[in-house]
Order: structure tokens, then sequence, then C-alpha cells
């Protein structure tokens, strides 16, 4: 039987063949279109290139972003709407781009002041809260669904991860740089965290509406993408919640541990096979998972782990979707030919996301840096753009997103310059509340002390 990985250099032809390798024997078959296999870009470094899809992909955010607020597009067809979470990225990628001379220091201070006056003075917020999209031209929340038309706390988690980071940053003592410092502080200090257990429960919830309330009735369980909001609500200065609060509603006491193997990988904490990969991006943008720990997991490993099963899975293919390598992997929220899906390997819908391998980079460098490779040079004429790496590709269905999202550019940025300096790791968690939240969670990291 021929190797899935190896059918990618034939020349383009329509073939039939097995993924059967254990049997040697016909199994299931089904026409695949092959790729052009000829480089598209001249041959560069490894760095040079990271740098090249850090460059590309911080113009996302700040060529494209909101001329009025300075925020971040849901995505590039969005007009004026912006998000929360796809800014509290953004953010995060400015001082990326000030160490990576993309931009200056005064730039990229310039921003950093028209986006949080904006949030600090035109932008509705709810409790503290901010919704989940924003008008970027009037600060009005723009309902994300019928009765999501309000505060969304896992939203404003990741834009105050990105303030705090910049906060961090920002630290010159001068008039134009403490004021930003105290701006984001009140902002900050605004969110009412213990606010949103509803009436004193042990858990925190994810949406309130003006309008309907608590009527969408979502608690923030783990395991997801969500520790970054319980770390923050411990953290508050003014609205922190309990331990308490997090042990039963985050952990559930323990039940989010999974301990069992799938690809050959044991997945300490989650659903099986570990679920989309943005589950190991989202929180840990800011949060450092190296060296961090608790009673439940090592939290690396939890990442690492994650990130393998989903590599050893597309490697492995069971579904027979064309392309599927250790070359071409990465399964995560995209879109999808009809739409949006959280892919998975227990979701796949035969459609790879390049932020699914590359912002897991510092994870799994090795397999990361070849999948970012095969997606700039085999596949760069129908995925690479004026924004970096388009959302999402389907070799078996010859379709290529046209869209970027903020969600899925922002961790490529960020997460490669973990890789590479740390340097959002080191910002983020030498916030002095994080420090106490954290240990007061039962963390313990290097990075705590």
């Amino acid at each position: 039987m021929l190797r899935k990985s190896l059918l990618l250099f034939i020349p383009a032809v329509w073939l039939g063949f097995s993924c059967d390798s254990k049997k040697q024997e016909p199994g299931p078959v089904r026409p695949v279109t092959l790729i052009d296999s000829t480089d598209k870009f001249p041959r560069i470094s490894d760095d040079a290139l990271l740098t090249l899809v850090q460059q590309q992909t911080f113009k996302y955010f700040w060529d494209f972003a909101h001329p009025i607020s300075g925020l971040a597009r849901e995505r590039n067809t969005s007009g004026d709407i912006v998000t929360s979470g796809g800014s509290g990225f953004g953010i995060m990628t400015i001082p990326v781009g000030i160490e990576r001379k993309f931009i200056t220091r005064e730039q990229g201070l310039a921003r950093m002041q028209q986006i949080v006056d904006f949030l600090k003075t035109k932008t509705t917020t709810y409790h503290g809260a901010f919704p989940h999209w924003i008008n970027g031209a009037t600060g009005a929340t723009v309902p994300f669904s019928d009765k999501d038309n309000g505060a969304d706390l896992v939203e404003t988690s990741y834009l105050i991860q990105g303030l705090l980071t910049a906060r961090q940053y920002f630290n010159a003592n001068n008039a134009a740089e403490n004021t930003l410092r105290a701006d984001i502080q009140t902002i900050w200090q605004n969110v009412e965290w213990d606010w949103f257990t509803q009436g004193n429960q042990n858990v925190l919830y994810w949406h309130w509406s003006p309008a309907f309330g608590w009527a969408m009735n979502l608690p923030v369980r783990g395991w997801n993408e969500c520790l970054i909001t319980y770390v923050l609500a411990a953290s508050s200065p003014t609205h922190a919640i309990s331990k308490a609060v997090y042990e039963n509603g985050w952990t559930q006491n323990g039940g989010f541990v999974n301990g069992q193997a799938y690809q050959g990988v044991t997945l300490p904490l989650g659903e099986a096979s570990g679920g989309p990969l943005f589950f190991a991006h989202y929180s840990f943008l800011g949060i450092d998972p190296t060296g961090l720990t608790d009673r439940f997991t090592n939290y690396f490993t939890q990442n690492k782990n994650h990130t393998l099963i989903n590599y050893n899975y597309c490697v492995a293919n069971p579904l027979v979707h064309a392309g599927y390598s250790d070359q071409c992997w990465g399964l995560t929220a995209s879109d999808i030919p009809d739409g949006y899906t959280a892919s998975s390997p227990t979701n796949d819908k035969g459609v790879i996301a390049p932020t699914a391998a590359v912002s897991s980079i510092p994870y799994t460098p090795v397999e990361s840096m070849k999948a970012l490779k095969f997606f700039y040079y085999k596949l760069g004429d129908k995925l690479w753009g004026e924004y970096g790496f388009r959302d999402a590709f389907s070799i078996e269905q010859r379709w290529y997103a046209s869209s970027y999202l903020a969600i899925d550019q922002g961790p490529m940025v960020i997460m490669i310059e973990n890789y590479r300096t740390s340097l959002l790791w080191k910002l983020f968690m030498s916030s002095p509340e994080v420090k106490t939240g954290m240990k007061k969670l039962g963390f313990t990291s290097p990075k705590l002390n």
C-alpha cells in the first residue's frame, strides 16, 4: 500500500487506494486530489520563516484593525464588528511587533492608548464584563446570538489577559505609559468576576444579558479553553472568587481528570482524545504551562500530550481523508466548507486549520515546524495571503478558505513568540495579582515565585 504522506508528492492525478496497512488487503477506496508538490516560495531559514509568519499574521491586527477603536475585527468580512476575545489576542501581538521591529514602541503605545480609551469610555459593559461582539465605531453591543446580547465572561477573560500583558510591557515611568497602566487597571478592577457566580454558586457562568438575565445558563466547567477565566477571577484585586468556586466549578472536584490513553498517548485532563487544539492555546497565550503543576497534572504535559494525540490521529488518518500526514495535521475550531465547527479527532470533517499545528509549536516544535513549512512551501499558492495563513483547507474537498479569523490568527503570532523567547508568558506571569491568584488555587511554578 502506498502511504498517504507519499501520495502528496506524486504528480496531480486521481487515485484510489487502501488505507488498511495491517492486513495489506484492499480497503476503503475514495478519489484523492493530489497537490502540486513544488515549492511555491524560495526556501529561507527556519528562523526567518518563523519571523515571516509572525510579521505577515501581525498585519491582521495592525493593518486591518478597526480604524476608530483599534480593536480586532472578528473576521476579514466583519465590517464594524470587533471581537473582545480576539482583540485580547491582538493586544498581545503588539509587544511581539515591537520586539521584532515590525512597529516602533511609540506606534505600539499609540495603538494601545486608542484601544484602552475606547474600552474605558465608549464600550458598553455589564458588571464590568464585555460582550462577545462590539461595534468598533460606537462601542455598542452587537448580539452574538438571540440571548447573547450582554456579558461574555470568557471573552472578557481573553481581553483582560491581553490588557494585563500590555500593562506589564509598557512599564516606563513617563506620563503616557503611567496613564495607560492606570486605565488598564481601572478596566481590570471593574470586572465583577464574583457576580458571575449567579447568586454565590460555586461555579462561574459564561453569559448574562440585561434583557434575558441568566437565561443562557451556561456554567464554565473544565476541561476546555476557560482556565484563564478562573485564574483571572481568582486573581482579581476587587472581585475575586474563592478557591471553592474553582474546585467545584472548574475542576468539578477532580471530575475533569481523564488519565486514559489515545493514539498511544496518555491524556491527563479533559474529554476523549483531547478535543480541539484551541484548548491548549487560548488560556496558555499568557499562562506559562512550563513547570506549572497542581494536584491534578503538569500542564505542559497536558498540552503536549493533547497535541500529540491530535497529531498521531491525523497521521493514522482512520477516516482516510486525503492529504493528512505527518506534515499536514491539526484539528481545531475553524471555518469549514459549509460553515464553522470545532474539529477534533471525534469531530473530523477532513479540514485542517494551520493555527492548530502552528500555535502548538511550544509543545511539538519538530512536528509543528514540519507542518508550518508544508503549509507555506507546498500549499502557499492557495493558503498564504495578506494576513498570513488563511483559516483552513481541505485537500480532499479541494477547498481553501478565503477567511481570516482573529481568534485563529492571534495564537500563531503569540505562541511562535512564546516558543522563541517566552515573551508573552514572561509578561503575563509577572503580574503580581496573577501570582497571588494562581497560588491561591493550588498551582506551583517557578514563575509564581
